[in-house]
C-alpha cells in the first residue's frame, strides 16, 4: 500500500476535482445518542411513528427528525423490513420530503429555467423525476417533481435546502410566481399489496392512475394527493395529505390500519431495496459537486430542449468531452457485487475502495447492502473513470451500467463484515438496476427497448 494510506483521510483516493473532499476517514458507529431539541423540526407524523409504532432510531433529512428503524435488531432488523417491503406491503413516513411550491403566471417558465428535464411536456396531474443542477453541472437536487395546476409545480425535494435557491435565482429572473414551503405531508405505501390497500383506502380509481400520474382523493374527511411513485423499485404509491399539521394523523391512522390489515407494517425507507432498484440518495451517492454524468443520470442532460436552464453550457461541454473518449472526472460510480458476511445496516463511512493490480486506494462505497435473492452483498460506489476506461476500451456513458463486467476491486470491510481475518474483499462492476424495479426508470425503459430490438434482429 502506498504511504498515503497512513492518513486517516485517504489522500491516495483522488477527489483533485472537488473543492469540499468527501471525509473519508473511518470513524465507524461510535453509538452516540441524537439530541432531540426544537433546532430539528418533528413533522406532523412524529409522534405517531416514534412514540405509537416505537421508531428506535432516526436521522435528520431536510432539517427533520426521519424514522429509519422500525423492527428491533434482536428481532430482524432492517432484513425483516425488507421482507415486508418486498412480499407485503409497507406504510413509510416521508414528511421529509419537504414539498415547496412554485405558483404564478410564470411557473412553467421558472421550473423549466431551473430543471434539465423540459417542464413544458410535464402535462398537469402528471409528475416526473428531475434534477437541478448549479451552473457547473452539479446535482443540487433530485425531486420528485408534481404538476397540479397550469400554474402551480411541487418539488417533493430530496434531502438538500431548495427553496432558498429557488428564491435566490429569482431575485435576479424576477420570474411572475410566489415560492414556498407549504404544508403538505407525505406518506409512502410500498409493496406488492399496495394497490389492494389504496382501493381500500380511496377507491377502484386508484388503479387508473399511471405511473407518475397524480389524482386527488379524499381520506377520512381530509383532503389528499394521491401519485404512484415510490423510492423502494416496488409497486407504490405516495399519499401527500394537504394542510398537514391538522389532518396527518387523520389520515395516517386508517390508511395504517388497512396496511396492517392485509398483513404489513409501518418500516423505514426501504434502502436496501433502492440499493437494489438503482435508486440515488442525494448526499450519500452524489451531491453538488457530483455531475449527472458520474452518476448514470445522463439521460436526465436531454439533446433537444430548446429553452436555457441553469447548468445547461456545463453539462452540454461535458457531454461533449465523454462522446470524445475525454472523460472529465477522476471517479465514476457503478455498481458492485462484494462478498464478505452480509451487510444488513447502514454503512457509517464510506468504505474505501482499492485496485488489486496496484494495492492503491483509489475509490469508496456510498451505498452497500445484502441482497437476498442474489444472495451477496451489492452496492453502489466511486472508482477511477481511467481504469473503467482502460478497461472497457468504451467511452463512459451510461452504458457501463448494461451489463456484469470482469473488471476487479477489492472494498474494505469493517472488522464484522470482514472474511477470514482480512481487511478486504473482493468485488465486482456489476449490471445496475441489481432487481429490476417495477415501474421502470426511463433508463430502464429505453435499456429494455434496446434489447428488444437486438432481439428482433
Amino acid at each position: 500500500m502506498t504511504e498515503d494510506t497512513d492518513h486517516p483521510n485517504h489522500p491516495g483516493v483522488d477527489q483533485s476535482d472537488r473543492v469540499l473532499p468527501r471525509n473519508l476517514r473511518q470513524s465507524g458507529d461510535p453509538g452516540i445518542q441524537m439530541l432531540v431539541s426544537t433546532r430539528v423540526r418533528k413533522s406532523p407524523f412524529f409522534d405517531k411513528s416514534f412514540n405509537e409504532e416505537g421508531a428506535w432510531r432516526c436521522t435528520v433529512y431536510n432539517r427533520t427528525y426521519h424514522p429509519r428503524g422500525l423492527v428491533e435488531p434482536e428481532d430482524g432488523g432492517a432484513m425483516a423490513e425488507y421482507e415486508a417491503l418486498t412480499e407485503k406491503v409497507t406504510l413509510w413516513d416521508v414528511a421529509v420530503e419537504r414539498q415547496i411550491r412554485v405558483k404564478g403566471p410564470d411557473a412553467e417558465a421558472l421550473t423549466d429555467y431551473v430543471i434539465t428535464r423540459d417542464a413544458t411536456e410535464i402535462d398537469t396531474m402528471k409528475g416526473k423525476y428531475v434534477i437541478l443542477c448549479n451552473e457547473d453541472g452539479g446535482v443540487l437536487n433530485d425531486p420528485i417533481l408534481l404538476r397540479v395546476e397550469d400554474d402551480e409545480f411541487w418539488f417533493s425535494i430530496s434531502d438538500s435546502t431548495l427553496m432558498q435557491w429557488l428564491q435566490g435565482v429569482n431575485v435576479g429572473k424576477d420570474f411572475d410566481v410566489e415560492i414556498d414551503e407549504i404544508d403538505v405531508a407525505p406518506m409512502q405505501i410500498q409493496g406488492p399489496l399496495s394497490e389492494d390497500v389504496m382501493i381500500d383506502v380511496v377507491g377502484e380509481e386508484v388503479s387508473e392512475i399511471p405511473y407518475y400520474g397524480l389524482m386527488e382523493a379524499e381520506i377520512n374527511g381530509a383532503e389528499v394527493l394521491v401519485s404512484q411513485t415510490g423510492f423502494s423499485g416496488e409497486k407504490g404509491f405516495e399519499i401527500y395529505v394537504k394542510d398537514a399539521m391538522e389532518n396527518a394523523e387523520r389520515v395516517w391512522d386508517p390508511v395504517l390500519d388497512t396496511v396492517k390489515e392485509h398483513g404489513g407494517m409501518q418500516i423505514a425507507p426501504g434502502h436496501h431495496r433502492r440499493i437494489a432498484a438503482g435508486i440515488l440518495s442525494w448526499g450519500q451517492d452524489m451531491d453538488h459537486e457530483t455531475s449527472p454524468f458520474q452518476v448514470n443520470l445522463g439521460y436526465q442532460v436531454p439533446d433537444d430542449k430548446e429553452g436555457d436552464y441553469i447548468g445547461k453550457e456545463a453539462l452540454e461541454r461535458q457531454k461533449e468531452q465523454i462522446e470524445s473518449g475525454e472523460y472529465p472526472f477522476n471517479l465514476k460510480m457503478v455498481g458492485l457485487k462484494m462478498a464478505g458476511e452480509p451487510i444488513r445496516d447502514y454503512a457509517p463511512d464510506f468504505w474505501i475502495v482499492s485496485d488489486p493490480d496496484t494495492d492503491e486506494e483509489c475509490g469508496y462505497m456510498t451505498s452497500p447492502w445484502w441482497n437476498p435473492e442474489l444472495e451477496t452483498n451489492i452496492g453502489l460506489g466511486f472508482v477511477p473513470a481511467e481504469k473503467l476506461q482502460n478497461e472497457t476500451g468504451a467511452e463512459l456513458n451510461d452504458e457501463i451500467y448494461e451489463e456484469d463486467l470482469d473488471i476487479e476491486f477489492e472494498v474494505h470491510l469493517p472488522e464484522e463484515y470482514a472474511e477470514d481475518g482480512e481487511d478486504s474483499v473482493y468485488a465486482t462492476v456489476a449490471e445496475v438496476p441489481f432487481k429490476e424495479s417495477v415501474n421502470p426508470s426511463a433508463r430502464e425503459q429505453a435499456k429494455l427497448s434496446a434489447k428488444q430490438k437486438a432481439s428482433d434482429d
